[in-house]
């Protein structure tokens, strides 16, 4: 991965992905099948490496002959209560989808926490004296009163501080490649984490085709109790122009 100017040549990841069409056939359980896609999609939370997701739950038939979006409503109880170590709440209901932000308490907690994060979600207009749980049913609220996602919702989903700013116009930094997310200015760090993200989701992957029942990859799953922002990046990576 090289950088020059505002152009970026981007390494792929030596991770190899494993899609959830390529595992549903190995839970047949309804339960199961639905568990294996939760820790597949939520499994860069699961290792640490950021502080919440997105999932969404198409209401249609899948190849493997399941709706995971009718599983859900049929088996959510018994969901949040076997899934430990994270929580789910509904972002967004509509008959076609249903949309779900997965997060691990603690580690969302300790990210919203950080005076970055809350510089710029006051930016976005947001109160930043209240309480992680109160920034997220803000979110929550924002999502439902509109057809379009708030941009900052990256800020509680774990991107760069920096990328989000520049994607909502908060700093001026110019594009340099499209990731995960738009990436802005240097993009070599940001590139890295991406590329961190889909280890975590390949390794999740590994391990729900090795696994009897989707529940044991919990057991085997390491929490790097990963802190999102350290002291020796946030002025050249996470903040720098950011919260002036």
């Amino acid at each position: 991965m090289a950088h020059t100017g505002t152009k970026a040549v981007i390494k792929a990841s030596t991770a190899i992905s494993i899609g959830f069409h390529q595992l549903s056939s190995r839970f047949p359980e309804p339960l199961e099948c639905l568990t294996a896609h939760l820790l597949l999609e939520s499994s860069e939370v699961l290792g640490g490496v950021k502080p919440a997701n997105l999932v969404s739950l198409v209401n249609r038939i899948r190849p493997c002959g399941r709706n995971l979006y009718q599983l859900w409503q049929a088996h959510y109880d018994e969901i949040i209560t076997r899934l430990t170590g994270i929580c789910f709440k509904v972002l967004q209901t509509r008959e076609s989808a249903l949309l779900l932000f997965c997060y691990n308490p603690d580690h969302l907690e300790r990210h919203l926490a950080h005076h970055g994060i809350r510089c710029l979600l006051k930016k976005a207009g947001y109160d930043t004296s209240l309480s992680s749980e109160a920034l997220l049913a803000e979110l929550c609220r924002r999502i439902g009163n509109s057809d379009s996602f708030p941009h900052e919702i990256g800020l509680f989903i774990g991107y760069p501080a920096k990328d989000v700013a520049a994607f909502m116009g908060i700093v001026k930094l110019p594009f340099a490649c499209q990731g995960p997310w738009k990436i802005y200015g240097n993009p070599t760090q940001s590139l890295c984490l991406a590329d961190v993200h889909r280890s975590s989701r390949a390794a999740m992957g590994n391990q729900l085709t090795e696994c009897n029942s989707p529940f044991d990859c919990l057991e085997k799953v390491s929490d790097r109790k990963t802190h999102f922002f350290h002291t020796t990046t946030d002025k050249d990576f996470q903040f720098h122009g950011v919260c002036l």
